[in-house]
């Protein structure tokens, strides 16, 4: 890892920072919950908007169209053109009423 300073003393890395952020998101096929990562200060909009053609999903759990559970894993890669809609889920909030969480 190589660190630079600027003259304010301000240092840049090579390592970017993320955070993780509790979502529900649509496929054209499946509804999937777990954690998406941003870079900090960011937005879900903002990951989206990047030009990766994968988001990674964290602590994955697909769920099919009657809400069973088709998948779990730790890590799911998410082919960007396949995602319909994308949401933040709050504390307390499953994000879907259909399929337990």
């Amino acid at each position: 890892m190589t660190i630079e300073y600027d003259e304010k003393g301000k240092f840049y890395t090579d390592v970017v920072t993320k955070i993780s952020i509790p979502s529900v998101m649509q496929t054209t096929t499946h509804l999937i919950r777990g954690q998406v990562h941003v870079r900090q200060g960011g937005r879900l909009k903002d990951q989206l908007e990047n030009d990766e053609a994968f988001t990674a999903v964290t602590d994955a759990k697909v769920y099919d169209k009657d809400g069973n559970v088709v998948f779990s894993g730790p890590f799911l890669a998410v082919r960007r053109d396949q995602i319909i809609w994308i949401m933040p889920v709050h504390q307390g909030d499953d994000g879907n009423k259909g399929a337990e969480g």
